[in-house]
């Protein structure tokens, strides 16, 4: 069987597709340079009082560059429908292609309802007003669908990630695979690492570690800095310089070297990651509790119910959070136990259980900072004085107040953090910290495949382009929602 090209049957599009973008490149560098020679007229006005579009050079180089930029999008359409129907014969773009149909089929759902809906959706229905969003969001959506659909369904892997096939080591993408028996994916779509395994179904199952983690620990870590930035910035006083000074005290130390002294086996052993998770995770629950007694304060017959149902949930899940194995901490001297093995809904694994407090300890502070300056800002706001006038407790006015009008810069804030914390990630797994070593994350791949760089890149370059994507679409998507939050 002969290895697979990366475009197959599809190889005569390469020079239309090269030629679209070197003119697209060249366009983009004219454009920037006809910018910086000043203008000799002035712009015209439409009706509206909007500026109306460049004329002359500077016009005509936007106007092909617009074109260009489609061009160029229609033909990576090209490749990509032409690989789903085609899958191998379009090479190795058109195998991967066909192994990513249900991801294209739940984008697709996802756009088409998201557009019809967009007008009923709030802020999240704006982003498909802005260019920049949706393909940030789009891009974002990709990996999580990907996570979820190859993670935990196992539908877009090719082979077992874990396993090791003999004479695939160090293969280059596109090499049939040896002795492949019937119901066997024919090839390595994205070649063999240095033991072997499909780096492709790494990559894939990688995915899954960072959606798993990444958007969790932020969500935590955001609960976190809110349920103590309210306060400190509402109250102030010594309050808010006790609070300030610890995130001071925690910002102060490297995050790199912070994140070394947690995960390294010797402090795990002593039990700090799980009493740091102990206290870390009940923050959700103080959250929960307050926003519903502020909200139903003068409601008692629905707020007793309401919290004791909602409590009771959360509360069983942190302990099933918090508990492994029957016991919260567990030592060589002594053991705190937690909810016995029929009660605990699921068991976090240990390496993946010392990452996530470690990325919530590390960027809680930082939020807390950030909410603290909006509460001290909005707090001076007129609605807070009427609020404060008719009788609001302050903790109705610091959640159903404050919080919401400082949603725009938190939603903002949150995309971009994912963003870090997946970066975090990869640096963790880069250097062997936390996971174990068999784990197909995104950094510890990158490690693995680091050693042959020079001879064999594509077992680091694959997994480095999908953490560099993730954190690229991130970043469009904080950057679309910042446009459309500054026009809400």
């Amino acid at each position: 069987m002969e290895p697979l090209t990366w475009t197959g049957s599809l190889s005569g599009l390469n020079f239309i597709f090269l030629l679209v973008l070197g003119l697209l490149a060249l366009s983009i560098s004219v454009s920037i340079l006809t910018s910086l020679v000043p203008s000799s007229g002035a712009r015209a006005v439409n009706s509206d009082g909007t500026l109306a579009s460049d004329q002359g050079l500077s016009g005509f180089i936007n106007m092909i560059t617009g074109y260009l930029f489609y061009a160029l999008i229609a033909l990576v359409l090209v490749y990509l429908v032409g690989g789903v129907f085609m899958g191998p014969a379009a090479g190795i773009f058109g195998g991967m292609a066909q192994q990513f149909l249900p991801v294209w089929i739940g984008l697709v759902v996802v756009f088409a309802l998201s557009v019809t809906y967009k007008r009923k959706l709030g802020l999240y229905g704006k982003l498909f007003d802005s260019t920049v969003g949706m393909i940030g969001f789009a891009i974002v959506l990709f990996w999580v669908l990907t996570g979820i659909m190859g993670g935990v369904f196992d539908l877009l892997i090719t082979h077992d990630s874990l396993s090791q096939v003999s004479g695939m080591k160090n293969k280059l993408p596109g090499t049939p695979l040896r002795g492949a028996e019937e119901g066997d994916y024919q090839w390595f779509l994205l070649g063999g690492d240095n033991l072997a395994r499909d780096v492709f179904s790494r990559l894939i199952k990688g995915s899954w570690v960072v959606v798993q983690i990444a958007p969790m620990a932020t969500l935590f870590a955001f609960m976190v800095g809110i349920t103590l930035g309210l306060p400190a910035g509402y109250y102030g006083g010594r309050l808010d310089t006790v609070l300030s000074f610890l995130a001071n005290l925690i910002l102060a130390f490297p995050v790199i070297l912070l994140f070394y002294l947690l995960v390294t086996p010797e402090i795990v052993l002593t039990g700090i990651p799980n009493y740091m998770a102990v206290f870390l995770f009940v923050f959700p629950l103080i959250f929960v509790a307050i926003l519903l007694n502020s909200r139903f304060y003068t409601q008692p017959s629905v707020r007793t119910p309401l919290l004791l149902v909602v409590l009771g949930v959360l509360g069983w899940l942190y302990l099933s959070l918090i508990s492994s194995d029957g016991a919260i901490v567990e030592t060589d001297t002594y053991t705190i136990p937690g909810l016995p093995a029929f009660l605990d809904g699921f068991d976090l694994d240990a390496g993946i259980l010392v990452v996530f407090v470690s990325v919530v300890f590390v960027n809680s502070p930082t939020v807390f900072r950030i909410v603290r300056g909006l509460a001290l800002d909005i707090k001076t706001r007129d609605y807070v004085a009427a609020a404060q006038t008719r009788g609001e407790g302050p903790w109705y006015i610091m959640l159903w107040e404050i919080l919401p009008n400082a949603r725009g810069p938190l939603i903002v804030d949150f995309c971009l953090r994912i963003g870090y914390t997946t970066i975090l990630l990869g640096t963790l797994g880069f250097f062997g910290l936390g996971l174990e070593s068999e784990s197909p994350d995104w950094g510890s791949t990158i490690n693995a495949g680091r050693r042959l760089l020079a001879l064999y890149p594509h077992a680091a370059i694959a997994p480095a382009l999908a953490l560099l994507s993730l954190v690229l679409g991130l970043n469009l998507l904080a950057d679309g929602l910042r446009e459309e939050s500054l026009r809400d």
